[in-house]
């Protein structure tokens, strides 16, 4: 009896946490998506964006984004809004009273946590980039402007014995100009490539010089060519210099964790940006199991302001957890500290948070 009582709790509380979330969810994605659509209706008509179009490739891969940018807080929510209610309603006390300890109780909320992380986890890592590339393409076409690359002295490091330079990039026309190729044998410069600029060819995938010259050393002396144009093929192509940083969030996991390798093989100064990204998409699904555990300490207790002052701090906790990982993000990709560590700083803090609250709560 008291098997199948279990049971039924479990079912219950499960059902109560993922339908309040999903509750949740689906209001705050509706607001987001009437104030967007409000801030970009402009644009939508000044370039006559498709109806279709707006509904299909913009919010339909819109609301996945926004719905796992937030889903940390609105599984906050959710357990604050309805354990709170139940202990309003002094079901808690009664739940403990009839001998289920409170370790037990967290159990169902455990396993709730588990299918919100576990789905969150495969949409960050895996499902959302690929709506996020639609997304973009339809930002980049009708809502922002033509991306400029306003990076100036750019250096890659190609392979560990090629270097590339270039004064700017157009990304109308896809010309680098001062464009310069290095390449070296251990310490030795074997050869040099030197022209007034460059231009990439989207379909050979090849860079084409024009008033060039070119140092080559063989056998210690030094052999110079001059030409009008000259074609080379490196590992850069004009489209990594012509996209915004925000092309990070159409990779998935393993085309993210390739992009830093090969990145750090480079020398990039991107590589802790990436590392930050690739951070966030495990320690957001983490979290979900640190703010349940709050939420269910916190709420559980029947407090005088009831159902309000836990919705209340419970936002207050919600948006101060996602504040404190935006400013560690930042401290990552400033290079203040590692991304590796940076990242997780939050999570380690809540969580000792969580454990102390769950140590006071009353069993």
């Amino acid at each position: 009896m008291k098997v199948k009582l279990f049971k039924r709790l479990d079912i219950y509380i499960i059902k109560k946490f993922i339908g309040t979330y999903f509750f949740a969810l689906l209001i705050i994605i509706g607001i987001a998506v009437v104030f967007d659509a409000a801030e970009k209706i402009d644009d939508f008509m000044e370039k006559n964006a498709p109806l279709r179009a707006i509904i299909f490739d913009y919010y339909m891969n819109f609301i996945p984004y926004f719905a796992s940018l937030f889903s940390s807080l609105f599984t906050f929510v959710a357990v604050i809004f309805f354990t709170s209610k139940m202990a309003s309603n002094t079901e808690i006390v009664a739940i403990l009273a009839s001998g289920v300890s409170f370790k037990r109780l967290l159990y169902p909320y455990f396993v709730a946590a588990l299918f919100i992380a576990v789905l969150n986890f495969l949409l960050v890592g895996f499902i959302i980039p690929r709506a996020n590339e639609v997304k973009i393409d339809f930002e980049n076409k009708y809502v922002k402007k033509q991306y400029q690359n306003t990076e100036t002295n750019i250096h890659r490091q190609l392979t560990p014995n090629t270097f590339v330079y270039m004064e700017n990039f157009m990304v109308i026309g896809k010309i680098a100009s001062k464009f310069s190729l290095e390449k070296f044998d251990g310490n030795q410069l074997k050869s040099k490539l030197i022209s007034d600029y460059a231009v990439w060819d989207s379909t050979s995938g090849k860079w084409t010089a024009y008033n060039y010259y070119v140092r080559e050393m063989f056998n210690g002396k030094e052999v110079i060519k001059r030409g009008e144009k000259i074609d080379t093929l490196i590992d850069l192509s004009g489209k990594e210099l012509s996209q915004r940083s925000n092309v990070v969030e159409t990779m998935n996991l393993v085309e993210l964790s390739r992009q830093i390798v090969k990145q750090k093989q480079r020398g990039a100064d991107d590589v802790q940006f990436l590392q930050a990204e690739r951070n966030k998409r495990y320690a957001y699904p983490l979290s979900t199991f640190i703010l349940t555990l709050i939420g269910v300490s916190f709420a559980s207790r029947k407090v005088r302001g009831g159902i309000g002052l836990h919705i209340g701090l419970g936002f207050l906790i919600g948006f101060s957890y996602l504040l404190f990982m935006r400013f560690s993000e930042m401290f990552a990709i400033g290079g203040l500290i590692s991304a590796n560590v940076a990242i997780w700083v939050p999570n380690v803090l809540y969580a000792f948070i969580a454990l102390y609250l769950y140590w006071k709560t009353p069993k």
